[in-house]
């Protein structure tokens, strides 16, 4: 399995899927553990008017954690059979670390508040 975040520089999740710098793909194993990462630069436009879905489904990437994200976004990686988990927030390496832990979850589509777990990376309503 393979999951993207949308990163700008330090290694943050971008705030906007669309208009990230690059997403970092981790290759996660069957036990959980990331065994790799590679770094695939964005297209530059919207996400939903990119083919960002398609090349990551082409990856074999299953989750997309995303800050921001819009409906045509959603809909768009849906259709390649990518879960997107919602209005994550923070440096990339510890989200995927905290959603194979179980510790992340989406965070809906309208959050117009962060406020956040004990563990600071889901927006909670």
């Amino acid at each position: 399995m393979k999951i993207a975040v949308p990163t700008k520089q330090n290694n943050q999740i971008d705030d906007h899927f669309g208009h990230c710098s690059f997403y970092t793909i981790f290759s996660i194993s069957e036990e959980n553990k990331v065994m790799a990462e590679t770094i695939l630069k964005s297209p530059q436009g919207c996400g939903c008017k990119s083919n960002i879905a398609s090349d990551l489904t082409k990856m074999d990437v299953k989750i997309m954690l995303a800050g921001g994200i819009g409906d045509g976004a959603i809909n768009k990686l849906a259709q390649q059979n990518i879960r997107v988990i919602r209005n994550c927030k923070g440096e990339v390496h510890s989200l995927v670390e905290a959603y194979l832990a179980g510790k992340l979850k989406d965070g809906g589509a309208s959050c117009a508040s962060h406020s956040h777990h004990e563990d600071g990376h889901v927006c909670n309503h």
